[in-house]
């Protein structure tokens, strides 16, 4: 049940990857962070012209069901 050559070529492989490489795993987590940072800046930007707008919020749609129509012909349609 030992390590053999090829599951020892694989970890290296991965930890090259993870660690090696001038730091792209630190670099991508860096682009991630700005990505994040600017889509909160983009969503209090957003805010704050709603406000400035001077428009009121957007309400909610009071929704009403339709009656039902009970019709065995469009309920076997819908089945088949």
């Amino acid at each position: 049940m030992g390590l053999s050559t090829t599951h020892i070529i694989i970890f290296l492989l991965i930890a090259l990857v993870l660690f090696g490489g001038r730091g792209k795993i630190s670099s991508l987590m860096g682009d991630f962070a700005e990505g994040i940072k600017a889509f909160k800046k983009g969503m209090q930007d957003d805010d704050k012209t709603a406000k400035a707008s001077g428009n009121e919020p957007v309400k909610a749609i009071d929704h009403q069901p339709a009656d039902v129509v009970s019709n065995p012909q469009t309920e076997s349609r819908k089945a088949s």
